[in-house]
């Protein structure tokens, strides 16, 4: 009986959150209510709190769910600088398949911006992005005067404007050719030319897993 329970809790609160990404998504956090929250998710207010304490506490959960683009990584044997490629192509197919990861995304925008800059997230991924790069460079793939932080730092700003640009002018249909553009561009500056064939700017094909049952 208290297995039953524990699944329909957890089955309750995958359809909180599921409700929550729709509206965040929709609206933002200023322009979400727990109601909003409510009516998409298809429970009681009740229910909600029993699983969350807060709107706030809502919205950490969906802007951390965006780290399981990454989850795969350390059963990546040689990670390096294609991983952080199709790293790219993977958070882009989440932004155009996965609500949970397009609110995440627009929260962090939104607390990361200007009234209460958080810049966690953004760290993280460009400790990610270095945890790959840093090998990379020591095989020979990245040019041995770069700095592997700053590259990650510029990695991380390039894709966050592009995704945003890219939902600004086409909803992101074209954010994929955006991505592999950037890649165009910077790998011939950071990979030395006889190793530069060795990667694709437009991701391996495991870059875009099929789209999430949710």
């Amino acid at each position: 009986m208290a297995r039953v329970r524990q699944e329909r809790a957890e089955i309750t609160r995958q359809a909180i959150l599921d409700g929550a990404a729709t509206a965040f998504d929709l609206s933002g956090f200023e322009g979400t209510s727990l109601s909003d929250v409510v009516k998409h998710a298809g429970v009681t207010k009740g229910a909600l709190y029993f699983h969350f304490p807060s709107k706030e506490a809502l919205a950490r959960t969906l802007m951390d769910e965006q780290f399981q683009v990454s989850e795969h990584l350390p059963a990546v044997e040689n990670p390096g600088l294609q991983t952080v490629i199709d790293l790219t192509h993977r958070m882009a197919h989440g932004l155009r398949t996965d609500v949970r990861i397009r609110a995440g995304i627009r929260l962090v925008i939104e607390f990361g911006s200007f009234t209460h800059p958080d810049p966690t997230p953004y760290d993280a991924w460009i400790d990610t992005c270095c945890s790959c790069l840093t090998p990379a460079q020591q095989r020979g793939d990245i040019h041995p005067s770069l700095d592997v932080q700053d590259l990650a730092t510029l990695l991380v700003g390039a894709f966050t404007g592009i995704q945003v640009t890219s939902y600004v002018r086409t909803r992101r249909e074209d954010i994929h050719t955006r991505v592999a553009d950037l890649w165009n561009f910077l790998l011939p500056a950071i990979v030395p030319p006889q190793r530069i064939t060795r990667f694709l700017a437009t991701g391996t094909p495991e870059a875009a897993p099929p789209s999430p049952t949710r």
